[in-house]
């Protein structure tokens, strides 16, 4: 199941909700269905799915208020919006606040899975080439390595590099203690919190060749890298 792709699909309409999960799972893909936007938020924390399939209207959090609550911590993840409406400004809001493409609603379900596909070859192609820079230091996030100027490059883990990974596109801003829990350990208790302290602490000792890369402990928030 390693290479089977994980989507997560919020529909508030279960008929049709199952008729796309169906649907891509006669293409192979793992499909996670979801009635409301505040399920979708605890489906994406625990299973880190890989595309977001997001209808706008639905009850308890509408789709672009989780996709605003997604983004804050995971700027990465493609997102297609579902929606009835067809006023221009609501097509504006969903790519101003993080969406990749839009399909309105009644579409067929041929032309989902295209954009599914080719969105999902872009990010596939984009992550290949994910290097990052983080002061003096040269991230290498696929690769999972961490190099100061032209030293020998050191090898993270796989928390490891996607705790830094997400420190670093949330740099100068707080990044969710909770969140970031649930979407690489599972949960947020007190033990797994122990954890990410641990792999915070060996973060910094391996950013501290430069002095002014910081990874400070917002009290009560989470934490924040500065550089």
């Amino acid at each position: 199941m390693s290479n089977v792709t994980t989507i997560l699909l919020a529909e508030d309409e279960p008929a049709l909700g199952q008729i796309i999960k169906e649907s891509l799972e006669t293409r192979h893909f793992n499909v996670l269905l979801c009635s409301n936007g505040e399920q979708a938020l605890e489906v994406y924390q625990a299973h880190a799915p890989e595309l977001l399939v997001l209808d706008v209207m639905m009850p308890k959090k509408d789709g672009f208020t989780l996709a605003k609550d997604i983004r804050s911590v995971d700027d990465t993840i493609p997102i297609i919006f579902l929606t009835a409406k067809s006023q221009t400004q609501d097509v504006v809001e969903g790519f101003t606040i993080g969406g990749n493409d839009y399909l309105k609603k009644p579409f067929s379900m041929e032309e989902l899975i295209v954009r599914i596909n080719n969105l999902l070859n872009r990010t596939r192609i984009q992550k290949t080439s994910e290097v990052l820079s983080i002061g003096a230091y040269t991230f290498d996030f696929p690769k999972q390595t961490l190099q100061f100027k032209d030293e020998d490059k050191l090898q993270l883990t796989h928390r490891e590099a996607h705790l830094l990974f997400h420190l670093v596109k949330n740099k100068n801003q707080v990044l969710d203690r909770s969140i970031i829990l649930n979407k690489l350990w599972g949960n947020d208790d007190f033990f797994n919190a122990r954890s990410m302290d641990v792999f915070i602490s060996k973060l910094r000792k391996k950013l501290n060749k430069d002095t002014t890369i910081q990874i400070l402990n917002v009290r009560g928030f989470g934490y924040k890298l500065i550089c």
